[in-house]
C-alpha cells in the first residue's frame, strides 16, 4: 500500500527528502508557498560536507552531479586583522573535495530535477489526528488529508506547533547582509582581497565576513551583538542609511574591509534565532520535522547538512521499512534528535566565539577546525 505523503517547504531538506523517495518509486507531494522556484533569491553558497550533505546527495543518485557542480575551491579562508593584516590563508589542496561550496540556486535546481512542486501553497496549519494521519490547512481555505506530513518549512514553521509549542529565540547577535556584483571586474581589488572561498575579519564583538559565490556574485554578512530592537526605527529600504549606520559601526577598520560595505547595493537585516539545543518532542503520530524546523541553529555550515542527510534517512526509512511508517518515523526522530543536539552545541559555542568581546577567539576556532 502507497501512503499518502507530503512535504511542507521545498529547502535542501524538504527536496532532498522528496528527491530520494522519488528515487525509491514512492510518490510525494511537495508543498510551497513561493510562487515559483525564482520568486525571491535562493541565498548565498553552502558548504557540503563529506559525510553529511554528500553523503544525502549520493542516497539521491546526485553526486557526481553535485561535483560537476561544485566549487572545491571555494574551501579557501582567508583572516584578516581589522586593520587589513593576513592572520591565516588556507588553501585547499588540488584533490581536496570535503567541504566543496554550491549556490544555494544551483543545488535547489539540481534536487527539483523531476519533481513535481506544488507552488503558491502556502500552509496555515498541520493538524495531527485525521485518523491515522494529518490534514493540512492552506491559506486558500483548503484542507487535505495525508498519512505524513514532513515539516521541512524553516525556523518560523506552520508545522511544528503539530508537535511542538517551542519557538526560536533571538541569539543576541544580528547581521545585515549584502552582496556584490561581478566583483572580478567591478571590484578587481576587493576580488583578490577575498580570494576564491571566503574571508573573515573579528572585532569586538562584531565581524564583517564575505563569501565567493559563482559567476563573480560575492554575500556580505556584517554580524555583530545588539537587543533584538536595535534598528526598529531605521528604514531598512535606505540602503544608504543602513550603510551609514553599519560604517559608523565599523568605524576604524581598514578601508578595504569597510569597501565590503561600501560598494553593496542593498542590505537584508537577518537576527539570528534558534531553537533550544535539545529540542525534542513527544512523537505525534503522522507529522514530524526536519532541518531548521526541527533544530534551528546558528549558520554556521551545518544547518543544511543536517537538514539533507535527514531528509535522504526519513526517505530511505518510510521506504524500506514496514508497511506501516509511523514505526520507522519514531526511530528516525530519536536519531535525529542527538545528532543535532551535538551540532546545536558546537554551531551555539562557536557563535559565542566568533561574534564575542575576544576576537583572538575566534582565530583559535578555526585554527582548530582548519587543517594544519
Amino acid at each position: 500500500m502507497r501512503h499518502r505523503i507530503a512535504v511542507v517547504g521545498s529547502g535542501p531538506a524538504g527536496l532532498t527528502f522528496a528527491r530520494v523517495l522519488h528515487r525509491h518509486g514512492h510518490p510525494v507531494t511537495v508543498l510551497e508557498r513561493d510562487p515559483a522556484p525564482d520568486a525571491r533569491p535562493p541565498g548565498g553558497t553552502l558548504d557540503l560536507h563529506e559525510g553529511l550533505g554528500q553523503l544525502a546527495l549520493d542516497k539521491a543518485g546526485l553526486l557526481a552531479d553535485f561535483q560537476a557542480l561544485s566549487r572545491p575551491e571555494g574551501q579557501a579562508m582567508r583572516i584578516l586583522d581589522t586593520d587589513g593584516t593576513v592572520l591565516r590563508d588556507w588553501r585547499p589542496r588540488p584533490d581536496d573535495r570535503a567541504n566543496p561550496e554550491i549556490d544555494r540556486g544551483q543545488l535547489r535546481d539540481l534536487l527539483l530535477g523531476p519533481l513535481d512542486v506544488q507552488w503558491g501553497q502556502g500552509v496555515t496549519q498541520v493538524v495531527p489526528g485525521a485518523g491515522d494521519g494529518a490534514q493540512v490547512h492552506f491559506a486558500d481555505g483548503r484542507q487535505e488529508t495525508f498519512d505524513l506530513v514532513v515539516g521541512a518549512d524553516g525556523a518560523w514553521s506552520r508545522t511544528r506547533p503539530a508537535v511542538s509549542a517551542v519557538t526560536p529565540h533571538y541569539t543576541g547577535v544580528t547581521a545585515f547582509e549584502t552582496s556584490l556584483e561581478d566583483v572580478d571586474t567591478r571590484h578587481p581589488d576587493l576580488a583578490r582581497l577575498i580570494g576564491d572561498g571566503s574571508l573573515a575579519v573579528y572585532g569586538v564583538n562584531r565581524a564583517i565576513v564575505a563569501q565567493r559565490n559563482s559567476g563573480g556574485h560575492v554575500k556580505v554578512y556584517a554580524q555583530f551583538r545588539a537587543p533584538l530592537d536595535r534598528y526598529t526605527d531605521l528604514d531598512l529600504a535606505d540602503a544608504e542609511a543602513v550603510r551609514s549606520n553599519l560604517l559608523a559601526l565599523f568605524d576604524g577598520w581598514a578601508a578595504p574591509v569597510l569597501d565590503l560595505l561600501r560598494h553593496g547595493a542593498a542590505f537584508v537585516h537577518r537576527p539570528l534565532h534558534v531553537l533550544p539545543v535539545a529540542h525534542t518532542w513527544t512523537h505525534v503520530r503522522g507529522v514530524t520535522l526536519l532541518g531548521d524546523a526541527a533544530h534551528l541553529m546558528p549558520p554556521l555550515g551545518a544547518g543544511a547538512n543536517l537538514a539533507m542527510l535527514e531528509g535522504a534517512e526519513l526517505a530511505e526509512s518510510v521506504t524500506t521499512g514496514p508497511g506501516d511508517p509511523d514505526e520507522a518515523v519514531r526511530a528516525f526522530e530519536e536519531r535525529m534528535w542527538a545528532r543535532a543536539e551535538r551540532w546545536a552545541r558546537i554551531t551555539t559555542a562557536g557563535l559565542d566565539r566568533l561574534v564575542s568581546p575576544d576576537p583572538a577567539a575566534a582565530l583559535a576556532l578555526f585554527d582548530e577546525v582548519q587543517p594544519s
